[in-house]
């Protein structure tokens, strides 16, 4: 269900290969959450360092939501970026375990179309 890439690269060329792997796959990059401002702007010390992408393909969103409107609970897709022993991580869940949760097979294929362009931004950024 979790994918995971190491990368040995900064973590500013990860963040900017993997804005331009997104654009690639034909993906936006919604929004960028980082966890360490997030929570210091909350008054929690968090020393880790941690990005979470928020990232969509709209075309296959449209997809899945016309099968299964309640899918929209577990868009848009994110990717995370964590510091861990000297190197980053790159993680997923992955969409096609997510949509079985659903437990409608027209969602299927969509989610296996999804996760290969993950998974493949993932390798591509890492």
């Amino acid at each position: 269900m979790l994918f995971e890439v190491t990368s040995q690269k900064s973590l500013e060329a990860i963040d900017r290969d993997l804005r331009e792997a997104a654009t690639r796959h034909k993906f936006g990059v919604i929004a960028v959450h980082n966890l360490k401002e997030t929570m210091a702007n909350k008054g929690v010390a968090f020393d880790g360092e941690c990005l979470i992408y928020e990232i969509c393909n709209p075309h296959q969103a449209k997809r899945v939501l016309e099968v299964n409107g309640a899918v929209s609970a577990a868009l848009p897709c994110r990717i995370s970026v964590y510091r861990t022993e000297g190197s980053y991580k790159l993680a997923t869940l992955l969409p096609s375990a997510l949509m079985q949760m659903f437990g409608d097979a027209g969602l299927a294929s969509a989610a296996q179309e999804v996760e290969a362009d993950i998974l493949a931004m993932m390798r591509e950024a890492a």
